[in-house]
């Protein structure tokens, strides 16, 4: 598996996005240091979740606009 290779898959749906984020946290924590991809339909979810990663010092490592993906490297010192 190479470095940006996501660990898992996450399909949120067309969750909006307070929930989105609510449950990103719960999914990224669980997972420090490793990459999720989230599958998110949500017209908002391009702006939400990357000003979501910037604020939570996550890496966004990709957008994949036409499948709706986002990959997340999650950061390693959750607490």
């Amino acid at each position: 598996m190479d470095d940006s290779e996501p660990s898992e898959t996450y399909d949120a749906g067309y969750t909006g996005c307070g929930d989105l984020v609510l449950l990103l946290r719960i999914k990224l924590r669980s997972a420090p240091g490793k990459v999720v991809r989230v599958i998110a339909r949500d017209p908002g979810a391009p702006e939400d979740i990357p000003a979501w990663c910037r604020m939570t010092r996550n890496d966004l490592l990709r957008h994949e606009p036409d499948s709706h993906s986002f990959w997340i490297r999650s950061r390693p010192d959750w607490t």
